[in-house]
């Protein structure tokens, strides 16, 4: 697990604000929130993320048989809170061996789900061109208390990995797989929930870290 606050684009290392400027630097992206450092699976990490969290905390649920929730990731300080979030779960794969699976949610110009889909830029780009969606979520939370479909559509990232990528309640949903063949996952109906619902007592089967997070 990093120890320091690094870029959400490329996690490089950034430099903290200072006597001339109030923002945390990339020396490559300039500018940026600092992804902070990963937190372990268990209830205290989900506390934190829960606490700061100004976006949803999104995770599968039920989760597919067998897997587990594997470790949380914010991007923001404590001026601005978690403008993103990241939760990983890791299980068997449908087709053969353990399969990790990242859910992000952003808002706009993050760049934390690029960074993880191994794409250039801040945000997913022309992906949304009028084609059908390949899969659509439920999604249900304190802004969706009945639930909702979200389309998401297949991006090409790194090869070994499969990229999902939507919009929900103003922000990115990205989806993202481990190895690529575990995509096949989002053809089940799949729902994710807000972990910020209010009194929520989800009894949450947690593992051992995921280090996706750290990619």
């Amino acid at each position: 697990m990093r120890a320091e606050p690094t870029c959400p684009r490329c996690a490089n290392p950034v430099r903290a604000p200072g006597l001339w400027s109030s923002d945390w630097t990339c020396g490559v992206h300039g500018a940026v929130l600092p992804r902070q450092p990963s937190k372990r699976p268990g209830p205290d990490g989900l506390a934190a993320v829960v606490r700061d969290a100004m976006v949803p905390v999104w995770t599968p649920w039920p989760l597919p048989h067998g897997w587990l929730v594997t470790g949380f990731a914010t991007v923001g300080d404590e001026r601005t809170g978690a403008r993103a979030t990241a939760v990983a779960v890791s299980g068997p794969g449908l087709l053969s061996g353990p399969a990790d699976m990242v859910v992000i949610a952003e808002e706009p110009g993050i760049g934390l789900g690029c960074h993880y889909a191994g794409l250039g830029g801040a945000d997913p780009g022309e992906v949304f061109d009028g084609s059908p969606p390949h899969v659509k979520l439920e999604v249900s939370g304190p802004s969706a208390t009945c639930g909702h479909s979200v389309p998401m559509w297949a991006v090409e990232g790194r090869p070994d990995r499969a990229v999902y990528v939507g919009e929900a309640m103003g922000n990115w949903l990205w989806a993202v797989l481990w190895p690529a063949e575990s995509g096949v996952l989002m053809l089940e109906r799949q729902n994710l929930l807000d972990l910020r619902e209010p009194g929520m007592r989800l009894d949450l089967p947690y593992g051992a870290y995921s280090p996706r997070l750290d990619e």
